[in-house]
């Protein structure tokens, strides 16, 4: 039995894209090596073409992970100041992780575009060990409050590569 999914409308898709692109962080969730799932919360922002990416160290449990087995989700959507947490909106990205290799103009590009809106992250964005990761959103789900949840595509969030 599928869980149950209302008609997606461009109020929708905008609600969807509209948390994508105010977080400032997520929850990452990834399968460990030993097989179970790991949560952790991660710095968030988009690419110019919109896309979800992090910046992540090789010092992170999540990294080798993502290394091993790039199928991830990212829950991004915080609880307001008042009332229940689960009648605010929050969007789940069901994605695959894309290693960006440093030595291409995109990556600089790339680079540029996340200091702009996490300009703390220029202390270590060029650390050996750091990483950009671009997020490949195969599918999404957008529960807009008690009773509006909704299955969505990358072709509803703008976001098909």
């Amino acid at each position: 039995m599928r869980p149950p999914s209302l008609p997606v409308d461009e109020e929708v898709r905008q609600q969807a894209r509209s948390l994508i692109h105010t977080a400032r962080h997520a929850a990452l969730g990834v399968l460990l090596e030993n097989g179970l799932p790991f949560v952790t919360r991660v710095a968030f922002g988009t690419a110019p073409d919109g896309m979800p990416i992090t910046l992540i160290s090789d010092l992170a449990k999540h990294t080798g992970a993502l290394r091993r087995h790039p199928t991830c989700s990212l829950l991004i959507g915080d609880p307001g100041p008042k009332g229940d947490p689960l009648t605010h909106p929050r969007l789940s990205l069901m994605a695959t992780a894309e290693f960006m290799c440093r030595d291409t103009s995109r990556y600089a590009e790339l680079r540029a575009h996340y200091l702009q809106t996490h300009p703390k992250s220029k202390l270590y964005a060029d650390f050996a060990d750091f990483h950009f990761v671009r997020f490949n959103i195969r599918e999404a789900h957008l529960n807009g409050g008690f009773a509006r949840a909704f299955t969505l595509t990358a072709n509803d969030l703008g976001l098909e590569g």
